[in-house]
């Protein structure tokens, strides 16, 4: 099934609940994938890595947003943020935890052989391909910046 499948059947759900949080979320992701596909004319849909992105950047956007949000003492705002969060995650892989990527990251060093910071940009390509939609990007910037260090 398709995510954007899988996002229509969540909406109906939550219109039956009248769920506005949830429905908000799922308008964004429905939104976001209307949007993709026409900017690429794809004909078929989105590939499962591209949809994966696009729920990614979503997340993001929304933590950013909180973010912002608590700086400026609007926690009523930052916590419809986090509760879309909450939401639109359940459509990405399952998450690793902080031992696992360190694991990974470890392991990508020495197939790699790389030593210090000028082989950052090597190690993180390879580390987010094989991640890909299981760890989030700072996350594995700031695991293999210590770890070169």
């Amino acid at each position: 099934m398709s995510l954007q499948e899988k996002v229509m059947q969540e909406m109906k759900a939550a219109m039956k609940a009248k769920d506005s949080v949830a429905l908000e979320s799922l308008r964004a992701i429905k939104s976001a994938i209307l949007l993709a596909q026409t900017e690429k004319g794809v004909g078929n849909g989105l590939s499962e890595e591209e949809e994966i992105k696009m729920v990614q950047r979503l997340v993001k956007q929304r933590k950013d947003s909180a973010a912002i949000y608590t700086e400026q003492g609007r926690e009523d705002l930052a916590s419809t943020e986090l509760s879309q969060v909450a939401i639109i995650e359940k459509f990405l892989p399952e998450q690793l935890d902080e031992a696992t990527i360190e694991k990974m990251v470890s392991e990508t060093i020495q197939e790699l052989g790389a030593d210090g910071m000028k082989d950052m940009g090597k190690v993180m390509g390879v580390v987010s391909k094989k991640l890909a939609g299981q760890a989030d990007g700072k996350t594995i910037s700031n695991i293999v910046r210590k770890q070169l260090t």
